[in-house]
């Protein structure tokens, strides 16, 4: 039998991890991944201000996977009814698997709003990080970088920019729109009012309720035909699924299965609880999946093996311990139905990374990270 984990994002990684220790000895785990590493995404911002950080948020598959068979290259197409994957290492490669995991997270989407994908950058890899940093740089007093979307991780860039501006004395503006009327919109009203007076008290310029339309190469078409000159545009808008999923994101129930032999963990789908709720895209939310999805994948290995029952897949409830999010040199967090700002939050974005990395058994890169923090 192989069972075959198709990306190591967090969904992924964690998915890999578990299953190294509860598969059956005889069972054959590849990991496929179009990179011989793993990034911490939620850390990514940072780097736009901390560009030795990088190391410290990149772990090497090989070195934290003791069992499994990495393959490096990137999934182009999944059939899921004949258990194949579809790589480019290759011509016609293939990967057969008998029980599938599709853990490839999701990217950037543009929703085909005219020269915004010409004209922006996303955050999705640690070049984007670097250009980032190296565009703002060459910036000058008076100029404007732009932020598209005020979810979390248009928040952190901001905040990263706003910090960046004030450490190098640019003299330069950092805005960030959203089309909701408020920032963070998935969250609760306390968490996006923290978000919002945190965003401003570092010197962002927050505008809410604003839809973009297009982008040139000078300025932001809003609806209502408003201009925003902009001389850096950095876009973190939104999702798409996969090329491989052909940029869907397939609905799945509490199981996580898309079919008899495939689950879809993580941002690559969009899942519903046991409570019927949707299911958020964030590491959290991916990490979490992915232990719930072992214990299936587990239960239908170990049946191959006695075929006396017929296994129960496991059923996913989302419980967030809360939420946080960096905001420069500051943060906001919410514990339960308490919204944390100050140093209660900066002491939790503290540990939160490092936890993590130390979860996945990257040791040395949790060290690091704490040795680089402020």
């Amino acid at each position: 039998m192989r069972v075959a984990v198709l990306g190591a994002g967090y969904a992924g990684l964690m998915l890999a991890r578990r299953l190294e220790k509860t598969l059956p000895e005889s069972v054959d785990l590849v990991v496929v991944n179009d990179r011989p590493d793993h990034l911490v995404q939620h850390e990514l911002h940072r780097v736009v201000r901390r560009p030795e950080l990088a190391d410290e948020i990149t772990v090497d598959l090989e070195a934290v996977l003791d069992r499994a068979t990495v393959r490096i290259g990137r999934v182009t197409d999944v059939d899921s009814e004949r258990g194949v994957a579809h790589l480019d290492t290759g011509d016609g490669d293939e990967l057969h698997y008998d029980i599938g995991a599709v853990c490839l997270g999701a990217d950037t989407a543009y929703y085909d709003l005219p020269g915004v994908e010409a004209q922006s950058t996303p955050l999705n890899r640690l070049p984007d990080a670097e250009r980032i940093r190296r565009d703002f740089l060459d910036l000058e007093s008076g100029d404007r970088a732009v932020v598209g979307g005020a979810g979390l991780s248009g928040v952190q860039i901001a905040g990263e920019l706003a910090a960046l501006a004030r450490e190098e004395d640019l003299g330069c503006e950092v805005m960030i729109l959203e089309q909701a009327p408020t920032v963070a919109p998935s969250f609760g009203a306390g968490f996006q009012e923290a978000v919002r007076e945190e965003l401003e008290s570092r010197g962002v310029v927050v505008r809410t309720g604003e839809t973009v339309e297009r982008a040139t190469d000078t300025a932001i078409e809003l609806a209502g035909g408003d201009d925003v000159a902009d001389d850096q545009f950095v876009w973190t808008g939104g999702i798409r699924g996969a090329d491989a999923l052909d940029g869907e994101r397939p609905i799945v129930t509490d199981t996580l299965k898309l079919d008899e032999r495939t689950f879809v963990v993580g941002d690559a789908g969009r899942a519903t609880d046991t409570d019927g709720a949707a299911v958020p895209a964030s590491a959290s939310a991916a990490v979490r999946e992915a232990l719930s999805v072992a214990k299936s994948i587990t239960r239908l290995a170990e049946d191959e093996h006695d075929g006396i029952f017929e296994p129960r897949p496991e059923r996913f409830r989302f419980d967030s311990p809360g939420w946080l999010v960096s905001i420069g040199d500051g943060a906001v967090a919410q514990v339960g139905p308490k919204v944390l700002r100050g140093t209660a939050a900066n002491a939790l974005k503290s540990t939160v990374g490092a936890a993590y990395l130390s979860v996945v058994g990257a040791t040395g890169n949790a060290v690091g990270l704490v040795r680089e923090e402020p």
